[in-house]
């Protein structure tokens, strides 16, 4: 289904205060989150995130706060992922409190609005040269590897049943430790579970990491919850440990895991052949984004001659 058809309707029921993404399941009768269900709801919502910061920093400040000491924990690192970055409010208070500067901070998320605002705020915050651009979560435009620590914010959330191809590819793009901040299915009481279940979250990301085989350093309840009826956990899981060597983090073409070169107004990946745009100077990395050019630098090359 096209669901890009009823926008119109879909605004309607957003200015209504109405759950977007409950509306778009039942336009086909589904019971589980699709990937365009989220990002449709999402990109309506851009804004709300940086304006609930500002109403309410204190919070978010204690949330920021605490992470940053489970981060600390892990050693140092010169790379750092937020995946499913939304509006950077996480991100862009977490990493002006570290104790020294990073090389490579970079963040990525469905809703090219959501990123536009992502900019804003981490440009507020003194942030220089983030490194920011749509993707997905279950093909991130980044290479096997290549970030030192690659953590989320209740952005798995959503993805009820889709818990071990999540934490794969969170894997896959880590190179020391994964931290996930994410709702506790396992630790919450019956009725945070039961809410859970109904908006279609994850609830066995522990169970999926143990089945997966990979190590699991800390599970437990985090220090800082939003929201009682949606109670943070955090999951630390370490791949190659604080002794690997540190990461240096490039984009990817999301399909073949190419470099990709920038351009003014496109990312080009020449061993894959596949060209991704850059709209406002996000590059938009999603799967879907690419576009084949087997000619693109041929064509380069004349527009440098005229």
């Amino acid at each position: 289904m096209n669901k890009y058809k009823f926008l119109t309707q879909i605004k309607e029921q957003y200015d209504q205060g109405n759950n977007v993404i409950g509306f778009l399941k039942k336009l086909e009768h589904s019971t589980t989150n699709s990937l365009e269900d989220i990002l449709i709801s999402y990109d309506f919502q851009a804004g709300s995130y940086v304006k609930g910061y500002r109403l309410n920093a204190g919070l978010k400040e204690a949330y920021c706060q605490s992470i940053m000491t489970v981060l600390l924990g892990l050693g140092e690192f010169n790379s750092i992922l937020e995946a499913g970055v939304g509006e950077a409010t996480t991100l862009g208070r977490v990493v002006p409190q570290l104790p020294r500067p990073i090389d490579h901070v970079l963040g990525f998320d469905l809703s090219w609005s959501r990123i536009h605002y992502a900019l804003g705020f981490m440009r507020e915050q003194g942030i220089k040269q983030p490194t920011l651009f749509t993707g997905n979560l279950f093909q991130m435009p980044l290479a096997d590897n290549s970030v030192d620590i690659v953590y989320t914010s209740h952005s798995v959330e959503p993805n009820g049943g889709r818990e071990k191809e999540a934490l794969a590819e969170l894997y896959r793009v880590a190179n020391r430790y994964v931290v996930l901040l994410e709702p506790s299915y396992e630790l919450a009481g019956e009725e945070a579970r039961a809410r859970m279940i109904h908006h279609g979250y994850v609830t066995c990301l522990v169970s999926s990491a143990q089945e997966l085989g990979y190590t699991i350093l800390e599970h437990r309840l985090f220090d800082v919850s939003i929201n009682p009826l949606n109670p943070t956990g955090l999951l630390i899981i370490e791949k190659n440990g604080a002794n690997a060597k540190p990461a240096e983090p490039f984009l990817a073409c999301p399909h073949t895991k190419a470099k990709l070169k920038s351009f003014d107004d496109s990312l080009f990946a020449e061993d894959s052949l596949l060209a991704y745009p850059k709209v406002q100077s996000i590059p938009c990395l999603l799967p879907q984004n690419a576009i084949l050019a087997t000619h693109f630098l041929n064509a380069y090359e004349s527009l440098a001659y005229q």
